[in-house]
């Protein structure tokens, strides 16, 4: 397509990508209403946060290349739709039932946003500085899932009407979504082999194989948290931290969110196998002085603890994601990275299912405590295998 390079659809792209994600988080500071008063368990919050799971991985794998046939602008409108349509949903919420659609619907959203919106985001990177839009594409969910989580926490905490307020707020950053992406201009030609995309295309290329096993253990560890505050925070917030505030439960959710940006940067400075191993034992190390933290029933230092760990999480993930795709053609990665994101996904979909089963014999600090044990297995994992991991990462550089 002629000028690819336009800042106005660049920046429509990059703000419905970040307005997604705000959106995904929003009902997170709710959660704990739900379960006070509409009844909602333990149990269906944790389903929660594995249908958001499943409806990302299906997502990627069936339409993560939609867009190179249909066109960028029809499948991002499909995910901001998708997204509002969400928001619809919570605006329901007085059973298990709207939350678990809504949530689906988010994950559906979210998953064809990182892979329409952010290839429309870098077929429009020639129109910014050329640091833009990898910033845009690395940080721009993370700080979605942030702002999202915090605004939403104080509407429900200080607005009027907070079981609804949050979710209006966003409906209306959606339809500015849609007007701007409506003007935006087209990147991708249509083209046949649209049906045929849908098939789930999932390979390793011999390079990127060798390095998977240990990266998979790192993908499930630190997602796998992930999940657990999605599902659980506000409840920690609650029970463990004492903490009924809504901005807190939207604080102890991005306190392990946010700063993965910022351990994604300092992994930039090193080899990919040196900010895996620190990352991941540091990792480790962090997880277990939130568990003290909860232990404790201490909120300021659960959040240190959690903003430390959220930073090695963001090192040994980009660390773990170098190993397998630095060496790689161009035309290899797409698969590689589905193949990690689908890792990922759903080693953080089954964990939360398990913790959702096991909250309702256990105490949330207990269930916390499996969460510490599969940190320290992805610590003991990487500090075993950190020699061969450096001399297969050499040779795959000296080869080229």
């Amino acid at each position: 397509m002629e000028n690819k390079a336009d800042k106005a659809s660049f920046w429509a792209a990059a703000l419905s990508l970040a307005a997604t994600f705000v959106a995904s988080a929003t009902p997170i500071p709710l959660y704990g209403t739900y379960q006070r008063i509409d009844g909602v368990s333990y149990f269906e919050l944790s389903l929660s946060s594995v249908v958001y799971f499943v409806g990302a991985v299906t997502a990627l794998l069936i339409f993560g290349r939609l867009s190179n046939h249909l066109g960028r602008r029809p499948v991002s409108l499909m995910a901001v739709v998708l997204a509002a349509m969400a928001s619809v949903s919570f605006l329901q919420v007085h059973d298990a039932l709207p939350l678990l659609t809504g949530r689906f619907l988010q994950g559906l959203a979210c998953g064809l946003a990182s892979t329409a919106l952010a290839a429309w985001v870098v077929d429009c990177a020639q129109a910014v500085p050329k640091w833009v839009a990898p910033a845009v594409i690395s940080c721009g969910p993370m700080t979605g899932l942030t702002i999202g989580g915090i605004i939403s926490g104080i509407l429900v905490e200080y607005g009027p009407i907070p079981r609804q307020l949050p979710f209006y707020v966003v409906l209306v950053l959606l339809v500015i979504c849609v007007a701007l992406v409506m003007r935006a201009k087209e990147t991708m030609q249509p083209s046949a082999g649209a049906l045929a995309s849908l098939k789930p295309q999932m390979g390793l290329p011999v390079k990127a194989r060798k390095f998977f096993p240990v990266a998979a253990v790192t993908f499930v560890s630190t997602w796998a948290l992930g999940g657990f505050f999605q599902a659980f925070g506000p409840a920690m917030a609650n029970e463990q931290l004492h903490s009924s505030n809504a901005v807190a439960a939207a604080l102890v959710f991005a306190s392990i969110m946010a700063p993965s940006t910022i351990g994604a940067s300092i992994a930039g400075k090193m080899r990919a196998t040196t900010s895996q191993f620190y990352g991941m034992v540091s990792f480790a190390v962090f997880v277990g002085g939130l568990l003290l933290a909860l232990q404790w029933g201490s909120l300021t230092l659960f959040l240190i603890t959690s903003i430390l760990a959220g930073t090695s999480q963001g090192m040994v993930l980009t660390g773990s994601i170098q190993t397998m795709v630095s060496h790689l053609q161009p035309k290899e990665r797409a698969n590689v990275l589905s193949v990690i994101y689908v890792t990922s996904y759903v080693g953080a979909a089954i964990p939360t299912l398990i913790a959702g089963r096991m909250s309702e014999s256990f105490s949330l600090l207990q269930v916390a405590c499996g969460y510490g044990v599969l940190a320290l297995i992805g610590a003991i994992t990487v500090i075993v295998s950190r020699k061969y991991q450096q001399r297969e990462f050499q040779q795959c550089e000296l080869n080229g």
